[in-house]
């Protein structure tokens, strides 16, 4: 608790009950990461997800990334757009760990990070391998990959080993 707050008795009474979302059976192998949303302009990144790809769309004009995807490309106003797969490495350039409400589909609270990739543009997602505290800016990352339900997948960011 930082210096200067006390907890209040509602705080502490919610505080040391079990969320409603974490998972009934902790053992069990099923993933409880809710599903990515594939709407037509963003389905062939979640498409390539699913293959363990991390891909972007870039304008087939003035080739400048765009994310999220768009029909039509914020620099140019082109429609023609292409897929590229990316490196999957980048830097971490922000972080947090969400704590109200509890995330659903986690156990405990994921730390969500921007990376910046090595691409040139952000990307939003969960960092793993690597515990809050020890989470610094410009850390390098590299992709993997984590199921979902449905049998998804999610591109998640951990430590580049010995980096």
């Amino acid at each position: 608790m930082a210096p200067g707050f006390r907890e209040s008795p509602v705080t502490a009474e919610f505080s040391s009950r079990k969320p409603m979302n974490q998972p009934t059976h902790p053992a069990s192998a099923a993933p409880t990461r809710l599903p990515p949303v594939a709407t037509l302009d963003i389905k062939f990144f979640w498409d390539a997800c699913d293959r363990e790809e991390l891909v972007a769309e870039r304008c087939g004009e003035c080739h400048k990334f765009r994310f999220p995807p768009r029909p039509m490309c914020p620099h140019c106003h082109s429609l023609k757009r292409e897929h590229v797969k990316l490196s999957g490495r980048g830097k971490v350039y922000s972080w947090i760990r969400p704590q109200h409400p509890m995330p659903v589909g986690f156990a405990q609270p994921p730390v969500v990070a921007l990376i910046e990739l090595d691409e040139g543009f952000r990307l939003v997602s969960n960092l793993e391998g690597v515990a809050f505290e020890d989470v610094r800016p410009g850390m390098a990352v590299e992709v993997g990959f984590a199921p979902t339900m449905k049998n998804r997948k999610v591109p998640v960011f951990r430590p580049v080993q010995g980096a």
